[in-house]
């Protein structure tokens, strides 16, 4: 039952959210879960949103459960060739073929979201299995799909030349016909709600997402993401904090668990549809660490 403003008492941080996200220049969406007592605090909790790759976190928790299982062996390495690479972060941007392990895969994913590594690792694990176990937790609504898939659709749309970066092709697009990218669109791209992404993240810390230690690999991987700019901005250094960015043309994303000294633990969803498709948006980079952090804030004033 999605909380009401009577419920939960939240009228001054939704205001607080709502003048955050408008000085970003964005529509904001937020959901936080105490893991523990499933406590809850909603902004457009229930709406959907486009996951960009936060999508990646499910592609993730397959890799950890067939490890786990014995059906898939961590240490065999795979080769990414440069039928996966379409340029960017680590591998993605490589001149030549790098060979890794499906673990190191997995966390080259995970931590710096390298889409090459993703689309090899979804390959390893199988689309289909991504699916199976999403559908079983009772996430069917939860999207997932290739990186190069989407690509192949911002490709489609813009009538984009296959063989050349579309990051180079972007560059000339008028900003409304960016804006008006299906990549944007949660009907169009993959989606989820904010609800739904902390309940999957509630599901693999308390070890109910598959074998407790598939959970904890994932668990492990997410603690080691590498950027700082969003969700880790809004909160002290004695907190412990493990998460997933998103990112596309008009999104900027981040969803994640905050682990306080207390033994308080949250899982966190923040997601903005920006009114620019700039490369650089650090306001809005921002505004999803403030959101989180006044989210948060709420809950616990409660306990």
């Amino acid at each position: 039952m999605p909380l009401t403003t009577h419920q939960d008492g939240g009228d001054d941080v939704r205001t607080t959210l709502r003048s955050t996200f408008a000085q970003a220049g964005a529509d904001g969406f937020v959901h936080v879960r105490d893991i523990d007592s499933g406590a809850e605090f909603g902004h457009g909790a229930d709406s959907r949103v486009v996951l960009a790759s936060v999508f990646k976190i499910p592609i993730a928790l397959e890799y950890a459960r067939q490890a786990a299982a014995g059906q898939l062996d961590p240490a065999r390495r795979h080769t990414v060739t440069a039928a996966y690479r379409a340029g960017g972060s680590g591998t993605d941007g490589c001149l030549h073929d790098v060979a890794m392990s499906a673990r190191d895969l997995a966390f080259m994913m995970m931590t710096i979201s390298d889409n090459a590594a993703t689309d090899l690792l979804l390959d390893v694990v199988g689309l289909d299995r991504v699916r199976e176990t999403l559908d079983s937790l009772g996430f069917e609504e939860f999207g997932v799909a290739s990186c190069a898939a989407l690509d192949d659709d911002v490709r489609r749309e813009l009538s984009l030349a296959a063989d050349r970066s579309i990051d180079d092709q972007l560059a000339g697009v008028p900003p409304q016909a960016l804006l008006a990218l299906g990549a944007n669109d949660p009907e169009r791209s993959p989606s989820s709600t904010p609800r739904e992404v902390t309940a999957l993240l509630a599901a693999i810390w308390r070890d109910e997402a598959g074998p407790a230690r598939a959970c904890a690999e994932v668990r492990d991987i997410m603690r080691q993401q590498v950027w700082q700019h969003r969700l880790v901005s809004g909160f002290p250094d004695g907190a412990r904090i493990a998460g997933k960015t998103g990112t596309d043309v008009a999104v900027r994303n981040e969803a994640g668990v905050v682990e306080y000294p207390d033994g308080k633990r949250y899982a966190v969803g923040v997601f903005l549809r920006t009114h620019t498709p700039a490369t650089r948006q650090p306001l809005a980079d921002r505004a999803i660490g403030r959101a989180a952090r006044a989210a948060v804030d709420q809950l616990r004033s409660r306990q």
